[in-house]
């Protein structure tokens, strides 16, 4: 099967609140691809690529994200797979 990529963005008291290492504890275990990264508005990008089923199972946890965010809003965009080879933060 095809793997989906998907870009979220991810808005609110989603910065120094440890998002990114959990966000990459949740993927790895979805057996999804792709990172997390810090944006300099304040926002959170992830990648993610794999099955839908994972990839729906990440938007729902993101939803919330770790019990120190604020999630206000998860945007998402379906992107072309660009094949990472594993799940990093940056």
């Amino acid at each position: 099967m095809a793997a989906t990529a998907i870009q979220f963005m991810i808005s609110g008291k989603v910065q120094q609140v440890g998002f990114r290492a959990h966000t990459q504890r949740q993927a790895e275990r979805l057996n999804l691809t792709g990172y997390a990264r810090n944006l300099a508005d304040g926002r959170v990008e992830v990648w993610a690529e794999g099955d839908r089923d994972g990839l729906q199972a990440l938007l729902a946890w993101l939803q919330h994200g770790p019990i120190e965010a604020k999630v206000d809003e998860v945007m998402t965009t379906e992107v072309t797979p660009a094949r990472h080879a594993t799940f990093i933060t940056q």
